[in-house]
C-alpha cells in the first residue's frame, strides 16, 4: 500500500464527540470516504477534501474505493459512525485485504452508540450488559431471536441497535413479550432517537409500555434495564452492587 488508510470512528457525528486522534486523521487525509449522512455530519473538518461518498448497503464499494485510493498513494480516512470495530467498517476492510495489507491499517476509535446514549440516560450500563441489533440484512431472524432470548434470560441490560426499518419491525414487536418472560412489567427502557444530533429525543418508558412506542426508526437505540435496573425521574440507574459487598480484610 503506498498511501496510508484510517478507518476513523466519528462517534455521535458531532465534533465536540469525536476523539482529538480522529479529528488528526480526517485533517491530515487527503480523502475522505464515508455514509453520505456521516459525512455531512463532519461539516468544516471536510474543506478541501477529497469526498468518496455513497448510501446505505453500500459499504462493500466504499470500502474497496478507500483501499483503491491508499493503494494509489492517498492518504485516505474512511468514515465509520460510531465505533468502526462495533458493527462498523473496521472488519469489512480488513477482510478485504490480503494478509500482507492488514497490519499497515490505523483504526481509531469512536463512541458507540451504546456508550452515547447510556450518558443521556444516565448510568443503565453500570453492569453487565449486550448489545443485539435487530437487522436481519446480515444475520439470520431465529438466531436474532435466540440471542434476545438469551439475553433476557441472563438478566443482561440489553442494548438494541437498528431496531426497526421501513420494511422490517418484527422482531421490535416480539421483543417486549421476550423480556416479559423473565422481567417486571415496570422495568425500565431507554429510547434515544438521533443522539447528540438536532433532532435528539430521550425518554424513558416502561417494558410493559414499550410495544405502545410506535415512533421508534432506524435513528433509534433502546436501552433495556436489567431486574435491579430503577428509574429516576428521565434517568435509568443500573446498581452494580457496591452496597451489598463487604470490605475486604485489612492486611495483617
Amino acid at each position: 500500500m503506498k498511501g496510508k488508510l484510517t478507518v476513523v470512528g466519528t462517534g455521535p457525528g458531532h465534533p465536540d464527540h469525536m476523539s482529538p486522534a480522529a479529528v488528526q486523521a480526517i485533517a491530515e487525509a487527503g480523502t475522505v470516504a464515508g455514509y453520505r449522512t456521516y459525512l455531512d455530519l463532519l461539516g468544516p473538518l471536510l474543506e478541501g477534501k477529497r469526498i468518496i461518498s455513497n448510501g446505505m448497503r453500500k459499504e462493500t464499494e466504499r470500502c474497496r474505493a478507500a483501499i483503491g485510493e491508499a493503494r494509489e498513494g492517498a492518504s485516505v480516512a474512511l468514515v465509520s459512525g460510531g465505533d468502526p470495530g462495533v458493527y462498523g467498517l473496521a472488519g469489512l476492510v480488513l477482510a478485504l485485504l490480503p494478509e500482507e495489507e492488514r497490519d499497515s491499517v490505523r483504526i481509531i476509535p469512536g463512541i458507540t452508540s451504546a456508550t452515547a446514549c447510556a450518558a443521556l440516560l444516565g448510568a443503565p450500563l453500570i453492569h453487565d450488559f449486550a448489545v443485539i441489533s435487530l437487522s436481519d440484512l446480515l444475520t439470520e431472524r431465529g438466531l436474532i431471536r435466540r440471542r434476545l432470548e438469551l439475553a433476557a434470560e441472563g438478566d443482561f441490560v440489553t442494548v438494541l441497535y437498528n431496531p426497526r426499518g421501513k420494511n422490517r419491525g418484527e422482531l421490535l414487536g416480539e421483543t417486549p413479550g421476550i423480556f416479559l418472560k423473565h422481567r417486571s412489567g415496570d422495568t425500565p427502557v431507554g429510547i434515544v432517537m438521533n443522539a447528540y444530533r438536532q433532532e435528539q429525543s430521550v425518554r424513558v418508558v416502561s417494558l410493559g409500555e414499550l410495544a405502545l412506542a410506535e415512533d421508534i426508526h432506524m435513528g433509534t437505540t433502546l436501552i433495556i434495564g436489567n431486574s435491579e435496573t430503577f428509574r429516576s425521574g428521565n434517568r435509568m440507574i443500573t446498581p452494580r452492587g457496591y452496597g451489598k459487598r463487604s470490605d475486604p480484610p485489612s492486611p495483617s
